[in-house]
């Protein structure tokens, strides 16, 4: 994959973007896909041993003869994106202004195995919610950046890429786009860059919105039974969820943040194993298998494919698990939090929450999965606005 950018000598610059793949670049792609060499399995086992041959097959063959990247090209180009270099990293991202004079700046982060992609649905109706009858004071200005590592932002190329490093990229990234004041929402990753950057631009982020949160807002190690009978029902569901992940699905964490590196080599190389990787996260090993559409689902994928960037995502990973800061008790955040958990895949728990966030605002739903600007739109959207309508 090859940008189109605008020549700068400042290095604080904000360069213009465009996506071109390069038609060798999906011969490549096609090729591979058709040489894949398939793994035999056990058969009637669904997802219990991970995801299933007859799911790769037939999305691989679907990304191989019915997937049009070159309308998804043409759909993101359509969007103002940019590029700027912060602490010698690269950051892609979409700005898109709202037509509305009073919009709120917004941050949208995503997380891993996630990209700007996650959003698309949310953009017209956040940025000119009166066009889709919505109100013009919910309206917002949207800065969707790649994290470091990942997708368009291009491969890191030096260790130490922590959330709590992101997070500083991103305050500088909107201090340069010149937002003094601004709301952050994220998710899975974007869950813990979201909350670290309420705390490192605390005067500048007014407040946070997250689902699919994990760090900081579920507890660590077992839970005692006094404390297991005070939960509500729902609680007690999250947190035998959040047990049976631990057990049985933990599997790609624990590789990422022991040994990226070994891992790349397959994902870089064979699509049809970075496709196979990533699709338990975005099918919820198999509990959400008709959620996330196939052409978002492969959208997503193109760009850690036509980047490289399967690897350096993973590192993050590695980065958290060595990170010391990550791991210390954090001091309450004075920026308020807003909490949307999603009944079908998130674990956070209210008390857990609250210990170091000033949790202003408490969302629950019945459907949604860990991707709900995907599957859930019309609820990430409403509970977007209902959190920051309120906020200075």
């Amino acid at each position: 994959m090859k940008a189109t950018t605008s020549a700068s000598t400042n290095p604080n610059a904000i360069r213009p973007f465009q996506i071109h793949t390069s038609q060798a670049e999906l011969d490549d792609l096609h090729t591979r896909l058709s040489l894949t060499r398939w793994p035999e399995e056990i058969a009637g086992f669904g997802w219990n041993y991970g995801v299933p041959l007859s799911f790769v097959k037939e999305m691989t063959e679907y990304w191989k003869t019915s997937f049009d990247w070159r309308k998804q090209e043409a759909r993101l180009n359509e969007l103002p994106q940019f590029t700027t270099t912060v602490d010698g990293a690269t950051i892609h991202f979409f700005h898109i202004q709202s037509p509305e004079s009073e919009a709120k700046p917004l941050l949208l982060v995503h997380g891993w195995p996630g990209s700007p992609v996650e959003f698309l649905d949310l953009i017209g109706p956040l940025t000119d919610p009166t066009s889709y009858g919505g109100d013009a004071a919910d309206a917002f200005h949207l800065v969707i950046p790649s994290i470091p590592g990942f997708g368009l932002s291009g491969p890191t190329t030096e260790a130490g890429w922590t959330s709590g490093r992101a997070a500083r990229a991103f305050a500088e990234l909107m201090n340069r786009l010149g937002y003094e004041r601004y709301g952050v929402q994220g998710g899975d990753m974007g869950a813990m860059i979201a909350p670290e950057l309420g705390r490192i631009a605390a005067g500048q982020v007014t407040g946070v919105h997250v689902n699919a949160a994990t760090m900081g807002f579920i507890p660590f190690g077992q839970v005692e039974d006094e404390i297991f009978m005070t939960l509500t029902d729902a609680e007690k569901v999250r947190l035998g969820r959040l047990g049976q992940f631990m057990k049985e699905r933990f599997g790609f964490n624990m590789i990422q943040s022991t040994r990226p590196q070994t891992l790349a080599y397959g994902l870089h190389d064979s699509p049809a194993g970075l496709l196979a990787w990533t699709a338990e996260l975005f099918y919820g090993f198999g509990d959400a298998v008709e959620a996330v559409d196939r052409d978002r689902f492969l959208t997503n994928l193109m760009l850690y494919w036509l980047t490289g960037t399967a690897g350096s995502s993973a590192r993050m990973y590695y980065e958290g698990a060595h990170d010391p800061a990550a791991w210390a008790p954090k001091d309450p955040s004075p920026t308020p939090v807003g909490v949307a958990v999603f009944q079908q895949s998130d674990v956070a728990i209210r008390r857990y929450a609250e210990q170091a966030n000033h949790l202003v605002h408490w969302s629950e739903f019945e459907r949604g999965t860990h991707f709900p600007a995907i599957d859930a739109p019309d609820l990430m959207i409403g509970d977007i606005r209902a959190f920051f309508r309120n906020l200075p």
